[in-house]
């Protein structure tokens, strides 16, 4: 908004400072008013009001489910805050608008402006979609993040979805997951074969050449199908969100760590046209926001789900087991088998899967003389 003489026109401007995966977030309101009158009979300030945007945000979630649910509620509001309210979004869980798995769709055709979901979801619109999500076997949620924010994955990500005229954000980190809750024990890999295993994305396929049925259910049906029979076993994401489910009635017998997704970050997807009607300064609070999410959805997941994790041990009589080494060597095998596969469908996804790789070799080298070394150092000294 510029100076104007007719209409004496002012504006006031505030800086929005967001610290990224190392720090606190602080978003601030910005406030646009028009003032008019005159000097001895000031007219009373006005609110752009009728300028708000107002958009529809389609969930995969359950509305308000703890984790991915209230992230994508948070993302909301901080572009509210920061907006001043000139941005308004109203969030929707699964099945409010769409199903679950629709959300691309609805975004894409424009029956919704926004949605906040998990890319491994999409692997059937496009193969290279599978790696914004997370892959198994693949990087870390730290090194998920560094890999789309700083080492140009963003990049890569928008040339994939321009086509579908859809604009992404990362939003949201999940810590390493569970691999999964089970009725009784996996000491062998026979002992995989024959379940019918809830996940999503690529681990699907895994497991079904591991000799499992994998299942694909959406959140909201994810504790009523383990209730009912329809699957063996299930996995969702750790102790927290696996706690709100309620899978500790269910199953006593919890596996880590979660191999098939290590390094799981959510999304915001914005249809480009509308995100292109923004001004500049709205495509940076979305972008702030978003990564803001980032911040905070990963310290309240390890710090939630440490405390959920005494909960399950000491009040639901939960056992957490680590996987036994035969079942995750085979399982890591055939993950990398089934990314290569996924990959090879399609030239632009080969493009992201040499990218990734070459991302993922190079913070293999250094892990080892960092976070890995000093996590195995950690354990010695407490187990000595």
């Amino acid at each position: 908004m510029k100076n104007n003489k007719s209409k004496n026109l002012k504006r006031r401007d505030v800086l929005i400072g967001v610290s990224v995966l190392t720090g606190a977030a602080v978003l601030t309101s910005c406030d646009d008013k028009i003032d008019g009158g005159t000097p001895d009979k000031p007219k009373e300030s006005t609110s752009i009001s009728k300028n708000i945007i107002q958009w529809r945000m389609a969930t995969t979630w359950p509305k308000n489910f703890p984790g991915v649910g209230t992230t994508a509620e948070n993302v909301a509001k901080d572009i509210t805050k920061a907006s001043g309210g000139r941005i308004e979004i109203k969030v929707y869980g699964s099945g409010e608008i769409v199903p679950a798995y629709e959300v691309f769709d609805a975004v894409r055709e424009g029956t919704v402006e926004i949605g906040h979901c998990w890319s491994g979801y999409w692997i059937s619109k496009h193969p290279a979609l599978a790696y914004f999500g997370g892959i198994p076997g693949g990087l870390s949620p730290s090194e998920q993040s560094s890999w789309i924010l700083q080492g140009g994955g963003q990049k890569l990500w928008e040339e994939i979805l321009d086509p579908f005229g859809i604009q992404p954000f990362q939003a949201g980190i999940v810590q390493t997951e569970m691999f999964g809750w089970y009725k009784n024990p996996l000491n062998t890999l026979d002992d995989i074969k024959g379940l019918k295993i809830r996940m999503a994305g690529l681990p699907n396929e895994v497991l079904n050449r591991m000799g499992a049925t994998a299942v694909n259910i959406p959140g909201g049906e994810v504790m009523s199908s383990f209730q009912a029979g329809v699957v063996d076993a299930v996995e969702w994401g750790g102790p927290w969100m696996d706690l709100a489910f309620g899978f500790p009635k269910i199953a006593k017998i919890c596996y880590g760590p979660g191999i098939h997704s290590p390094g799981a970050t959510n999304e915001v997807l914005i249809n480009k046209e509308q995100y292109k009607k923004l001004p500049n300064d709205f495509k940076e609070i979305i972008r702030i926001a978003a990564n803001n999410a980032n911040t905070q959805s990963y310290g309240e997941y390890i710090h939630r789900n440490a405390i959920s994790f005494q909960v399950m041990v000491k009040e639901h009589n939960v056992e957490f087991k680590i996987l036994p080494m035969e079942i995750i060597k085979e399982f890591l095998k055939i993950s990398k088998e089934v990314v290569l596969d996924n990959a090879e469908k399609d030239p632009a996804a080969m493009k992201v899967y040499t990218h990734y790789q070459d991302y993922l070799k190079k913070a293999i080298d250094i892990t080892k003389y960092q976070e890995l070394g000093y996590l195995n150092a950690r354990e010695i000294s407490n187990n000595s």
